[in-house]
């Protein structure tokens, strides 16, 4: 019987956990995914599973007035974080850690591709694994770094791609969960970005065959090596 639970907050159902469910399933933990789009965040309590995950969408950690449920989430990962509870934020999550943080969280340049991160040497981190790796960039926002918190990835377009608070808390402002036979989703899912962006869906996909399954193994590596160093 499994004996750990992680709820995942869900903002489009092809931005799920990926490459990151296999680790976790193998760690015992079970999953629960909860649609924000349903309201199943009402009534959520923020502290409760053993790990959050806040994963991707195309909203942004600003739009709290067009889209309300972004106030629910920062503060459910207020109360969390507060508390020290297992968290992680990829993309627009990271971005709404960030905010929950008290960082600001902004339009910056648009960075949607493939391409390999900056990695900084600080022990412990998780995305050591990522090390020369193209990975999947897909934001058009930005956050700078909350206080308290220690930057573990950079690109030339994006300073802050990834922080640590400790061993609980990640954030994530790229993509390592996506999986390469999933990858046309995202190019049909945001088809409108992409072409607002000046961006090929052809050659977004010759990259995904490219690169995807190198960075499947790489986002498995990186989960196992989070969750064995959490605090529970």
């Amino acid at each position: 019987m499994n004996q750990h639970r992680i709820q995942a907050l869900r903002h489009v159902h092809f931005e799920d956990l990926g490459s990151f469910e296999g680790p976790l399933l193998e760690a015992g933990y079970d999953i629960e995914y909860v649609d924000v789009a349903d309201g199943a965040i009402n009534g959520l309590d923020p502290i409760a599973a053993d790990i959050m995950v806040v994963l991707g969408g195309p909203i942004a950690a600003y739009d709290i007035e067009p889209y309300p449920v972004v106030s629910d989430i920062i503060a459910a990962l207020k109360a969390r974080i507060n508390a020290d509870r297992p968290t992680l934020g990829i993309c627009l999550g990271a971005q709404l850690m960030a905010a929950a943080l008290g960082a600001r969280v902004y339009p910056g340049p648009k960075e949607i591709g493939w391409a390999a991160l900056d990695i900084e040497d600080v022990p412990g981190s998780p995305v050591d694994t990522l090390r020369g790796l193209p990975v999947l960039h897909w934001h058009g926002d930005t956050f700078d770094l909350p206080n308290g918190c220690t930057r573990l990835a950079s690109t030339a377009t994006c300073r802050n791609q990834a922080f640590m608070r400790g061993p609980n808390v990640l954030g994530l402002q790229f993509h390592p969960e996506v999986l390469a036979r999933r990858f046309e989703n995202w190019l049909i899912g945001h088809a409108n970005e992409i072409g607002t962006a000046g961006k090929s869906p052809v050659g977004l996909r010759a990259d995904a065959r490219r690169y995807g399954t190198l960075l499947e193994d790489a986002g498995r590596c990186l989960m196992t090596d989070w969750i064995s160093g959490l605090k529970l």
